[in-house]
């Protein structure tokens, strides 16, 4: 590992680099996104349970326990819940926007990072080509095949190493958005339900 390390010269090392951030920001924000989803419909039916007890204090509870955009929203809902519907649908989405950017945090750089890992591939590789470029203009018209590997090798590691960052980091990114997308979702949903729920005909709580 150490000798490919460096028959790929200094590139290299900022793909590694590369490649250890890709990795912890992958499962940091994995983890974050695990925790984040839950099953809104069962959470939504205990709160309206809840609700429809008239304890009020016990829903916002339960809302501030649970991690997630979901129970953000939630519990915007219930904390207004004696105010007119478009006061309530305000609350909703002033905490639903406040929620967007925290689940899209740091999928930028994730994305970035699969973007520039291939590029610096590329880099290590014309650097390469300039090495072997220098060396056969240095040693011309007697070259040894000697000579001129070590360009080679720098070429096709860093092209080879930036691919293999990249390609996975992509596919990473992808995956994370259908998570944030998933979550939205879900969101978006009980925003609806919990609007719904909060200023239909009798069904307010402490109505």
């Amino acid at each position: 590992m150490l000798d490919i390390m460096q028959k790929g010269g200094p590139v290299m090392w900022m793909i590694l680099a590369a490649s250890f951030l890709g990795v912890a920001v992958f499962f940091a924000k994995f983890y974050e996104l695990h925790r984040a989803q839950i099953r809104s419909g069962d959470f939504l039916k205990g709160i309206f349970n809840i609700l429809n007890r008239h304890n009020i204090v016990e829903a916002v509870s339960i809302c501030e326990e649970t991690p997630g955009p979901v129970a953000s929203v939630v519990r915007a809902a219930i904390l207004h819940h004696d105010e007119e519907r478009h006061a309530i649908a305000q609350a909703i989405e002033e905490t639903g926007l406040a929620e967007v950017p925290r689940l899209e945090r740091r999928l930028t750089l994730l994305a970035t990072l699969a973007q520039v890992a291939p590029m610096l591939g590329l880099l290590g590789t014309v650097m390469g080509m300039i090495h072997v470029l220098q060396v056969i203009e240095q040693k011309a018209p007697l070259i040894h095949a000697g000579d001129v590997l070590g360009g080679l090798w720098q070429a096709l590691i860093t092209a080879a190493a930036g691919l293999a960052v990249g390609i996975p980091a992509y596919a990473g990114y992808n995956f994370l958005v259908s998570r944030v997308e998933a979550i939205l979702l879900d969101m978006e949903r009980a925003a609806v339900d919990i609007l719904a729920y909060l200023t239909g005909p009798a069904r307010r709580p402490g109505a």
